[in-house]
């Protein structure tokens, strides 16, 4: 596997376009807008998602899906609500041994379907897998050490795109557990957000060590309905994501909900952004799903009560800490 292809320029799009191309891929970097791709390829930099760090030599910008698609490898990077979009444009294009690599984090908002279920949905001949973890696009554009992990079903497949994609400072970790690496990376987004409103408020260091715990409880609970394995949760794409994105101004979830404690309205804030938030679309998709299981995810329905504009954020946060003392159980496994 030698020619790969990157669906979606924005940061972290770039992010492994660079990777890959260098552990030694042919690479393409895919845009909707044709005026994008060209400022890519005459730049040779991506000013508008991240400025200041050149594109790796030999990397093509394109916005032509045909072009785009004769790949081995895809990396499908455009936000998660836009997945099932981008593959239906995708499909007719594709050879039907192309792998596709799901790299966004999320739950489609209208469906309540994971990403892989959108790709074996719309692509069910082509090979899957899933590559998350705690990755901030800028750090590893510069090539600054990080980990991942890559779930396939099939082992050889992902040796493979270990290869394609893996250098000593990108290193995924394998497993089989698909539902696993999807399930922290989604609800770590709407987590972020509530850690970003427990520093916006000032509520303190204790509150947030205490909401990223309990946090990680409603992760578990709703891996366990969906299937997925704990040791997967409590890795990379789990525990890992989730430590990052709750302790950290650079990761975009924390910094809305910072803005919204600090008393930010939530559309002035969407506007003013030009990279997804995807907690904002995720979390109206966990509660539904909590809901459908019957599970308990008080932090996550917190977060999409604010964001829908039913509850002030002060009578969320009350309504949290009003609630009844419990045995500490982080989930029935």
């Amino acid at each position: 596997m030698t020619k790969l292809t990157v669906i979606g320029a924005g940061a972290w799009g770039t992010a492994l376009a660079n990777t890959a191309r260098k552990a030694g891929n042919d690479v393409i970097l895919w845009t909707r807008h044709g005026e994008h791709a060209d400022s890519l390829n005459a730049e040779k930099s991506n000013l508008a998602y991240l400025p200041g760090i050149p594109l790796v030599s030999g990397i093509m910008a394109t916005s032509n899906i045909q072009q785009a698609a004769r790949s081995d490898i895809i990396l499908l990077v455009t936000p998660a609500q836009h997945a099932r979009e981008t593959l239906y444009r995708l499909k007719p294009e594709l050879e039907p041994e192309t792998a596709l690599v799901m790299c966004s984090k999320g739950i489609e908002q209208e469906s309540g379907r994971l990403m892989s279920e959108i790709m074996e949905e719309i692509a069910p001949s082509n090979p899957h897998a899933i590559l998350s973890g705690p990755n901030f696009a800028t750090e590893i554009a510069r090539g600054l050490p990080a980990a991942a992990t890559l779930a396939c079903r099939h082992r050889e497949l992902g040796e493979s795109l270990v290869k394609a994609i893996g250098l000593p400072t990108f290193r995924p970790y394998l497993t089989d557990d698909m539902i696993g690496a999807q399930i922290g990376g989604a609800v770590k987004n709407v987590l972020a957000i509530a850690c970003g409103l427990v520093a916006g408020g000032r509520l303190g260091e204790n509150a947030r060590a205490a909401l990223i715990t309990r946090g990680m409880a409603e992760i578990l609970r709703l891996g366990e309905k969906l299937g997925a394995r704990a040791e997967t949760l409590m890795g990379l794409s789990g525990f890992g994501d989730l430590i990052l994105c709750c302790t950290s101004q650079t990761s975009r979830n924390f910094s809305l909900g910072a803005a919204l404690g600090q008393g930010d309205i939530l559309e002035e804030i969407l506007q003013q952004r030009t990279a997804v938030t995807e907690g904002v679309y995720t979390a109206s998709a966990i509660c539904k799903l909590a809901e459908k299981f019957g599970i308990e995810m008080p932090i996550c329905a917190a977060v999409d009560e604010i964001l829908s504009g039913g509850t002030a954020v002060s009578s969320a946060i009350e309504d949290l800490l009003a609630r009844p003392f419990r045995d500490e159980k982080l989930a029935g496994f």
